[in-house]
């Protein structure tokens, strides 16, 4: 394990994810969790500050990593981080699969399990969660979230901030807009606009409903 420290905004179940997988990189020789939320012991990762602190510590040059679900709330996060060149760290777990043609951008998660093959594109602070897949010169615009289980087919281009839910399949080539939501297991055979919703097999837009 490497001297120097792992800085961690959250603190919730993705936020304990995050430091298993920090963990097992085995690359820091401290991995420390920041929340405004709470003060308690969370496992083996102590809350040891709140988010003025985490900036603080970001301004110091430790390695950072932002833990949010919220796909906006991590987005305005990052872009903070980025904008004044903190050091963004991106955390693949040592059973995850990604291509060495894959890029990956500064602040992204890949989970146990999951696949990224060759030329695939991810932005910046994208979660590929566990056990899922993103296939060969698929484009994930930044903060996007792929949900455990769901699968991408070759070429998808998913926008900025958008979700995919838990175990969704989409079929190669298909465009997803920004801040679209992919509901769980939904089947996705056609292209989805920025800010829809859309849920079922095959996946249809679920009318008055706007992510």
């Amino acid at each position: 394990m490497s001297a120097g420290r792992l800085v961690i905004l959250g603190a919730g179940g993705h936020g304990r994810v995050v430091s298993e997988i920090a963990q097992l990189m085995k690359r820091w020789a401290i991995v420390s969790l920041f929340d405004d939320r709470s003060t308690a012991d969370t496992g083996p990762w102590a809350v040891v500050g709140d988010a003025a602190a985490f900036e603080r510590a970001a301004s110091d040059g430790d390695d950072v990593f932002v833990a949010i679900g919220d796909n906006a709330a991590r987005a305005d996060w990052i872009a903070r981080l980025l904008a004044r060149g903190a050091g963004l760290v991106t955390l693949v777990h040592p059973n995850a699969v990604v291509s060495s043609f894959a890029t990956l951008g500064p602040g992204c998660m890949v989970a146990a399990g999951a696949v990224i093959n060759a030329g695939a594109r991810l932005g910046s602070g994208c979660i590929v969660n566990t056990s899922s897949s993103v296939d060969h010169d698929c484009v994930l615009g930044s903060t996007v979230h792929v949900s455990p289980g769901a699968h991408l087919g070759g070429g998808v281009h998913v926008g900025d901030r958008a979700w995919v839910g838990i175990g969704a399949a989409i079929r190669h080539g298909i465009q997803i807009g920004h801040d679209a939501v992919v509901g769980a297991g939904a089947a996705v055979v056609k292209d989805v606009p920025g800010a829809h919703v859309v849920a079922g097999t095959p996946a249809a837009r679920l009318k008055g409903v706007d992510a």
